[in-house]
């Protein structure tokens, strides 16, 4: 038993219903208050900080302080990773209310899955990138071509710092909903963050993310018309 890492130590701090919900909140990249994590656990601000300091001891999550604000991030792409894989597994949610379906709708077309594009539009730009011929899968990542060099350049990426990240550089990511493949890794976000400059696409509450006028044309280009989404 001593051999191998302890996953069931993790797995008991991802069990919980609260903790859960407070690290599937925070598979944003902004960061969230203790206030904000409770309603979203719905449980009471005290019962949250207890559960908060449960998962930054368990190095799920860490804590930034801002003058007298405290705002708390998953602790880094691996936890991430883990919560998305685990999250392609489970049963489906139970559809509630008519906020509940209107927001699963939402997050089923374009979302963000911790710091890159997920959802339908992740899936179908991931396939526009694969039919240009801009990558080209492997194994567990995904490949940049000749000619996607030069696309990413001419998108003001720098692949160059990008593969001197110490994270994965190109990540092929299973999306929960769509059950395919959509890019992650350091270009998955280098792209998610030029789409929100460019205002190809907004973001909205709950991870949620809309397609801009200007991004429709866009988008278009690349084969992917956002209509049909």
């Amino acid at each position: 038993m001593g051999s191998r890492p302890d996953f069931s130590y993790v797995a008991k701090l991802m069990a919980d219903p609260s903790r859960a919900a407070m690290l599937d909140a925070l598979m944003g990249l902004d960061g969230l208050p203790a206030t904000e994590l409770a309603r979203k656990a719905n449980v009471t601000i005290q019962t949250a900080s207890g559960h908060l300091s449960k998962l930054v001891e368990g190095e799920l999550i860490h804590v930034e302080k801002h003058g007298r604000h405290r705002y708390f991030r998953l602790a880094n792409t691996d936890v991430a990773q883990a919560i998305e894989t685990l999250t392609v597994i489970a049963p489906p949610a139970h559809i509630k209310s008519l906020n509940d379906s209107s927001r699963a709708k939402k997050i089923k077309i374009a979302r963000t899955c911790y710091d890159h594009l997920a959802g339908e539009l992740g899936v179908a730009l991931t396939g526009a990138f694969i039919d240009n011929g801009y990558i080209i899968e492997a194994q567990n990542d995904f490949i940049v071509t000749d000619k996607g060099e030069k696309y990413f350049h001419g998108f003001e990426i720098n692949l160059d710092s990008l593969r001197k990240e110490r994270r994965h550089f190109t990540r092929k990511c299973l999306d929960w909903s769509e059950r395919r493949y959509h890019l992650a890794g350091a270009l998955g976000n280098a792209v998610l963050m030029r789409l929100l400059d460019r205002h190809w696409i907004e973001k909205l509450p709950d991870r949620a993310v809309k397609v801009t006028k200007e991004g429709g044309k866009a988008f278009e280009s690349l084969g992917i018309n956002v209509e049909q989404l």
